[in-house]
């Protein structure tokens, strides 16, 4: 018999290598590496592919079907697609199983629908869908978790859209590994995504994360698929954010808003609102900045507290900012603003519990840190973005015009921007501020 020949992957990375070791090399993660099957090479004895000239290659734009829920719909990049897979991840609680319930009653196909749960008993599921006043008339569910039995009811069925909750409790007979290993999640994955794209089926499948918040198995499952979303949720908050990490068929780094209700995921089709919700009275360290997510403006609220630090080496905390930018933005306050806050505590906050990851935020952020530590209230009729350059220039950034014609929308009569956004024409109920450095910056919340 010929010897069969493996290969050691790496689970959090997906890097291939001969021999077993300790640490990865390309990630730098201990103990990921476990030993796979290698395809066999023999000589592929069908047909042979079709050669055909890159010009020759129609593109036609791929049909959509609507999930019935439009912030989903726009995190997918405008709907659904015939054959392709979905990776949906996020912590436990986050709405996953429920939101993709939602979708499968509510989406209008001419074929069933299949939901294939792997933790949950049918009447659990079917109790779900009775107090989310869910139609059900055209869903099938089967609870199973093995994958040769799935494919054989979906060749039975032929539905046009396929949930598979969770990827991790799968496991295939011709694999001999426990459930959720990574040659089980690996290999059974694989022979669904082959059975979606012979098929034309719409293949969603669940992923559990692990305790730093990354995607439980292997990461070569997130080659595999078409689209990757991640409910990025804060447990004390009923709000959900669902963000696209990656997407062939749109634009990554979209995001979808929902909120978590006795009646299941509901949209949430105005997000400033949520993340304006500011007190009554003003206070020092507050100020509005928009940052762009995905392909819409939002209204953010940054907060900052600046007090006098007991320890020797004070604190730099950050929630929603990333904290080494944080760190940059003081030195440069501190070189080009003459601000000094080397002795004191700093704690920055994105309210709502939305992460911001664009650099349009760094005015905001040291405006807010100066309104904290000079105990400056500044107007709540004020907005402001822009990024910071380390010689203390304040940089433009993308769309200057739709975040003031956003900031007019909600009522914001007064903005500070780096003068290579300000508008050509006025926009009409905001008077907007340009500056170049640090220091104008400075100046025009000073007399505000």
């Amino acid at each position: 018999m010929a010897k069969l020949k493996t290969a050691f992957v790496c689970g959090d990375c997906g890097a291939v290598y001969a021999k077993w070791q300790g640490q990865c090399n390309e990630c730098g993660a201990w103990n990921t590496l476990s030993q796979l099957p290698v395809a066999s090479t023999k000589s592929y004895a069908g047909v042979q592919s079709e050669m055909r000239s890159l010009a020759d290659v129609t593109t036609k734009e791929q049909p959509r079907l609507s999930s019935g829920l439009l912030e989903l719909d726009r995190v997918l990049g405008g709907g659904l697609v015939a054959g392709s897979t979905v990776l949906i991840g996020g912590n436990p609680g986050a709405g996953k199983s429920t939101l993709l319930l939602q979708v499968l009653c509510r989406v209008v196909a001419d074929s069933p629908v299949l939901f294939v749960t792997g933790e949950e008993s049918l009447g659990q599921v079917a109790s779900r869908a009775q107090r989310l006043g869910l139609p059900t008339n055209k869903a099938i569910v089967m609870a199973e978790t093995n994958v040769d039995r799935i494919l054989l009811s979906w060749k039975e069925c032929t539905p046009a859209l396929c949930v598979i909750d969770y990827i991790q409790a799968m496991h295939s007979d011709s694999t001999e590994s426990a459930p959720g290993s990574v040659t089980q999640v690996r290999e059974s994955a694989a022979a669904l995504i082959r059975q979606a794209k012979q098929t034309g089926t719409i293949l969603i499948m669940v992923g559990h994360v692990t305790k730093e918040g990354n995607l439980a198995g292997p990461r070569v499952l997130e080659h595999m698929i078409d689209t990757f979303v991640m409910f990025d949720d804060d447990t004390d908050s009923r709000f959900r954010t669902l963000r696209s990490i990656k997407n062939r068929f749109g634009a990554v780094n979209e995001v979808g808003i929902f909120a978590m209700t006795s009646e299941g995921m509901r949209e949430v089709s105005n997000p400033s609102a949520i993340f304006l919700s500011r007190g009554a009275k003003a206070s020092p360290g507050s100020v509005v900045m928009v940052v762009y997510e995905g392909s819409r403006p939002l209204l953010v609220e940054a907060q900052a507290l600046v007090d006098e630090s007991v320890l020797g080496n004070p604190r730099r905390v950050s929630v929603g900012f990333e904290v080494n930018r944080l760190s940059m933005l003081l030195a440069v306050l501190h070189r080009h603003g003459g601000i000094q806050v080397s002795d004191q505590d700093v704690f920055v906050n994105a309210v709502g519990g939305i992460r911001v990851d664009e650099t349009s935020s760094d005015l905001a952020l040291v405006l807010a840190v100066v309104s904290s530590f000079r105990n400056h209230i500044l107007p709540q009729n004020l907005v402001v973005f822009g990024e910071v350059g380390l010689s203390g220039e304040i940089r433009p950034v993308p769309k200057g015009q739709e975040r003031l014609n956003e900031a007019a929308k909600h009522g914001f009569a007064r903005a500070v921007v780096a003068s290579a956004n300000s508008p050509k024409r006025a926009v009409a109920g905001i008077e907007v501020v340009g500056v170049t450095t640090l220091s104008e910056a400075l100046e025009a919340i000073a007399t505000s």
